[in-house]
């Protein structure tokens, strides 16, 4: 007899445990649901089963799937915000100003388009991922979302400074 070959037990745990996987599988009923990614993402949506934390201690981002509509009030309005500020910079650099945004000033001897595009969508990135991380502290001391708040008051005072050069105030 080989060495290495496994001898038949009658109380053979892993086989047990095998066995026990593979009933398990089979076990499934319906259709398998994570082939819906986009339904399934659409019903979580409209009914959420985590409100909160399932555990104390948890705080990860997978720790809730509902975030509160003040939170997308708040994201929407930094959005908004922020397509009128690439609006009203794209006026203001027609009218002889210039992009102080080291990032974006390479923009903007192209198309105002563009711009716009890539204003609202970088800005976009990171509202949404400050809105996940609302719950979180940073540095361990201060809610992520201060920062939200100070992005809104930042960019309605950036709209008051434009509209009061445009000399529409």
């Amino acid at each position: 007899m080989e060495k290495n070959k496994s001898v038949p037990i009658l109380f053979n745990r892993r086989e047990r445990l095998a066995e026990g996987a593979e009933a398990a599988c089979e076990r499934r009923r319906g259709p398998d649901r994570r082939k819906h990614v986009a339904r399934a993402l659409m019903y979580g949506s409209l009914h959420p089963r985590r409100l909160g934390p399932r555990r104390e201690g948890e705080h990860g981002l997978g720790a809730i799937d509902w975030h509160h509509p003040w939170w997308f009030a708040i994201a929407t309005s930094i959005l908004i915000l922020c397509a009128a500020d690439a609006v009203l910079t794209d006026v203001l650099i027609g009218r002889g100003a210039s992009e102080l945004n080291p990032f974006l000033a390479p923009l903007i001897g192209g198309s105002g388009v563009l711009f716009v595009l890539v204003k609202i969508g970088l800005t976009g990135a990171g509202v949404v991922l400050l809105t996940l991380l609302s719950r979180v502290k940073a540095f361990g001391r201060l809610p992520v979302a201060l920062f939200l708040y100070a992005m809104l008051i930042g960019y309605g005072a950036l709209i008051v400074y434009e509209l009061g050069l445009l000399g529409w105030l």
